[in-house]
């Protein structure tokens, strides 16, 4: 397959993008800054220097400002919102004009469609939540369905929160614990979708030839962890003092908004539809996990699952 990957560079597309070479896909990585051509890749600045009589196959949209990069200020939540949904109906006007429209186009969104539901288990059925980060899901999935329009299958993968000892949530989470102190967030009851950054390429691929699948598909871990429970697995790999609360009111003075929305609000999602389709986890447990993101051993990628 031919595949055009946006983001391509960032936390998730410098993984993915390998692992669809390793599978015989030649790709095309959508940038702003300069690279050089690499086997199997190119690269270009814009979705307009794509010729209407290009043959793409599939498509993988992974474009969009962090939503843990700063602090939610109006002028960055702007960005966050015009960031996705500006490049996803970019992506949607080339599939209408492409004289052969790709058959899949897999568009990330995120759990945060779901909102703050506590301990409630939530699968791809479940309905819409409410807040910044639910809204901002919505209008980015929505977004993504008009390409169905044009004929294309649509996946909308809701990532939970990616786990990676190179970046990501992790590196963050994990780094009082490597200083010796053991600690989680609020309550510490609040239920965190976690997935590691290997099952998510996986899925991705997955998804990307799977005929079969369209629609929301919840990319997480099939076992969610309370942060209490995350704090007592990191302490199971490494020596620390006893786990201790930071307040809930201290983190929405440093961290404002985001505390609410990301951190002390609790989803317990689970990954049915990947489940029915066959789809199996390398790191279905937070143990498995952190034996990997806490250990030399590098990460082994999933194998082909279709």
């Amino acid at each position: 397959m031919h595949v055009l990957v946006t983001g391509g560079t960032g936390f998730i597309g410098s993984a993915l993008v390998p692992r669809l070479c390793e599978d015989g896909h030649a790709v095309t990585i959508v940038s702003r800054g300069k690279h050089a051509a690499g086997a199997g890749v190119r690269y270009v600045q814009s979705l307009d220097e794509i010729a209407d009589d290009t043959a793409i196959d599939g498509i993988i949209n992974l474009a969009g400002a962090s939503l843990n990069g700063k602090r939610w200020t109006d002028a960055y939540k702007q960005e966050m919102v015009s960031s996705r949904l500006e490049t996803t109906a970019a992506v949607v006007a080339l599939c209408r004009r492409l004289a052969q429209p790709p058959s899949v186009l897999v568009s990330a969104s995120a759990i945060g469609y779901y909102g703050d539901r506590g301990s409630e288990p939530l699968d791809e059925d479940s309905g819409p939540g409410e807040g910044f980060s639910a809204a901002l899901c919505r209008d980015w999935e929505a977004e993504a369905l008009k390409a169905g329009e044009a004929g294309v299958r649509v996946c909308l993968a809701r990532l939970g929160v990616v786990f990676d000892r190179e970046g990501g949530a992790f590196v963050e989470l994990s780094r009082p614990f490597r200083l010796g102190i053991a600690n989680w967030v609020g309550s510490g009851h609040q239920y965190l979708s976690w997935v590691h950054r290997g099952d998510v390429v996986a899925a991705f691929a997955f998804l990307l030839e799977r005929e079969d699948i369209s629609g929301p598909i919840n990319v997480t871990a099939p076992t969610p962890v309370t942060h209490r429970e995350l704090c007592a697995a990191i302490r199971r790999k490494l020596t620390t003092l006893p786990g201790m609360p930071v307040p809930g009111v201290v983190m929405r003075v440093l961290l404002g908004e985001v505390a609410d929305e990301l951190l002390l609000a609790g989803q317990k999602v689970l990954p049915k539809r990947l489940g029915d389709a066959g789809f199996t986890f390398h790191y279905p447990e937070i143990d498995s996990a952190l034996g990997q993101l806490l250990g030399r051993t590098r990460e082994q990628a999933p194998g082909r699952q279709f």
